[in-house]
């Protein structure tokens, strides 16, 4: 293996990575072992060894039971140590268009890539969208000691069926949906990126289509090669993780060279982070790269595998399929059609940069407002009743304009009877226009430490969010890591149940918020309001603390999946 691995590398390249040396150790028993050693960086200047650990990692990837491997390339395509010219192996449409990386290989390298690629193809006519698989054939080959061992790696990668474990997007589907996914993760965990990109950026969602390009692809090798290190231990989750501290870099550089408040087409934002990528290596190093991705909180297999679903439904109820082909699937909101009499295109472009991705699927539907149906909390409750999520806003006679994104279905009230009971989950947040436009989300969101949850009995606590099976909804949260704001408290040890505190209603009033104050309190001839601070979303005031209404609407989205 020390001989023959590294034989399309470019050695000129490669500073000071050794070639020859001993491989040292390879195989691990402790999974925590190696993933220290992963994310540490370990195989890093040893080629041979880094060789050796990749090839046991993705022999003992569990796949389907008719894989193709070495043998079946040499079969295909003959002699894989001569040189061979890319054109004469064109890239599948399935990769969309994505060039092979150069990654320190050498120039006759590329066509080798190509060739893989090509037989890829061949083998696996499932395909329908792949765009990585250029920069994960790339980087496999620096590797593999020949053009078939690249090719039995690709294809263990591309068959893995371990349950739960994903590792490579193979369909439009999958690949839009962790599009949409990436941009919830966005929302919740960088914020400060997330307002950066809404006011620089037309089209934020087709900033954020770019981001496993980000990744694999335009990282330099050096950066990329941990990336793969962590990716091929711990999946596809360390992708999302690298592309959110890609973003908080990007917007620390834009906020240092003073250009965060300037607009600009989507196409330039989209070239500038990709400008900002291939040179990253003049602000980061690969260790800051990953220390920063591996810091961000409350990021759990099961989040993701919460959104990854849901966003998926969201695709096929809009007619997207896993044969479908890339297709421009519009997700930003048609301001033309969206007539509120409380907000304009701007501010409804702005709180929908802020929901969930799947419901930005969807067109705007006004459900109710006091100009036509009267301040009747019964016609707000019908009008209302049978759509999940809905969006309320509400302007003041002084005004003021506040509001709240609500996840759960107004009819949930009646589970509790005539009594008073919160409901809904923690995608509910509650936002004010002034003096500048401010959501607030779950205070679980930023401070996890407020719940607690007992270890259920049979979970690997070695493990945690990085090394076990999918987490059953059924089982209380393990640790703060994995809460899930898809999911409504009662699966939550809370240490209060005041920052649980969602929505509630009765034929007395409206309540957004709660534990020692109401983020809003509505009477029940919507009327009269109050704001104040509340435990539930840690929120100021949003306006005035006691408030008149003089109108209020209630908008659902068409077509929406609960």
């Amino acid at each position: 293996m020390a001989v023959d691995c590294g034989v399309f590398v470019d050695w000129s390249q490669m500073d000071d990575v050794s070639r020859d040396t001993a491989p040292g150790k390879t195989e691990y028993k402790d999974i925590k072992e190696l993933k220290q050693h992963a994310r540490s960086g370990q195989w890093g200047r040893n080629h041979s060894q880094r060789s050796a650990v990749y090839q046991h990692l993705l022999k003992a990837l569990p796949c389907r039971t008719v894989t193709p491997d070495a043998e079946v390339y040499r079969d295909i395509m003959g002699n894989s140590n001569s040189k061979r010219n890319p054109s004469a192996y064109l890239l599948p449409e399935f990769v969309d268009g994505m060039a092979v990386p150069r990654y320190c290989l050498k120039a006759e390298s590329v066509g080798s890539a190509h060739a893989v690629i090509s037989c890829v193809a061949g083998q696996f006519p499932d395909i329908s969208y792949c765009p990585c698989l250029p920069a994960v054939t790339a980087l496999l080959l620096h590797w593999s000691a020949d053009e078939a061992q690249c090719f039995e790696s690709v294809s263990r990668m591309l068959a893995c069926n371990e349950p739960g474990r994903r590792l490579l997007d193979q369909t439009f589907l999958a690949y839009q949906s962790a599009c949409m996914t990436f941009g919830d993760l966005v929302h919740k965990y960088c914020p400060a990126a997330h307002k950066l990109m809404v006011a620089t950026a037309t089209d934020v969602l087709e900033v954020y289509s770019d981001w496993q390009r980000w990744v694999l692809g335009d990282l330099p090798f050096s950066f990329a090669a941990r990336v793969m290190d962590v990716f091929l231990v711990e999946g596809y989750k360390v992708l999302y993780r690298i592309a959110l501290a890609i973003l908080k870099f990007y917007r620390k550089q834009c906020v240092a060279s003073g250009s965060a408040l300037t607009k600009k087409e989507s196409a330039a934002v989209r070239s500038d982070i990709q400008t900002f990528v291939q040179n990253i290596g003049k602000s980061v190093t690969p260790e800051k790269l990953l220390e920063k991705a591996f810091s961000i909180r409350l990021f759990s297999r099961k989040e993701i595998t919460l959104l990854q679903l849901a966003n998926e439904k969201s695709l096929q109820q809009k007619g997207i399929t896993v044969k479908q082909k890339r297709q421009n699937v519009h997700l930003a909101v048609n301001a033309d059609n969206f007539s509120s009499e409380i907000f304009g295109a701007k501010e409804i472009r702005d709180v929908w940069s802020w929901i969930p991705e799947r419901f930005a699927l969807c067109q705007p539907q006004l459900l109710f407002t006091t100009s036509t149906h009267g301040c009747s909390l019964n016609r707000f409750y019908s009008h209302c009743e049978g759509y999940e999520p809905t969006l309320m806003l509400i302007r003041t006679t002084d005004g003021e304009v506040c509001g709240a994104f609500l996840s759960t279905d107004w009819e949930e009230r009646k589970r509790g009877g005539n009594k008073l009971s919160f409901f809904g989950t923690g995608e509910c947040f509650v936002f004010r226009m002034k003096p500048e436009m401010e959501r607030y989300e779950w205070v679980i969101i930023k401070h996890p430490e407020l719940a607690s949850a007992a270890q259920p009995a049979g979970d690997d606590q070695t493990g945690g969010e990085d090394n076990g099976a999918p987490l059953s909804l059924e089982k209380p949260a393990t640790d703060p890591s994995q809460l899930s704001p898809f999911l409504s408290a009662r699966h939550f040890n809370l240490n209060s149940r005041n920052t649980s505190m969602f929505m509630a209603g009765n034929i007395d009033s409206i309540i957004i918020g709660g534990g020692d104050g109401n983020a809003l309190y509505i009477d029940s001839e919507l009327n009269h309001g109050r704001t104040e601070r509340c435990l539930t979303f840690d929120n100021p005031p949003l306006c005035a603390e006691s408030f008149q209404i003089a109108l209020l609407e209630v908008w659902g989205f068409r077509d929406a999946m609960a």
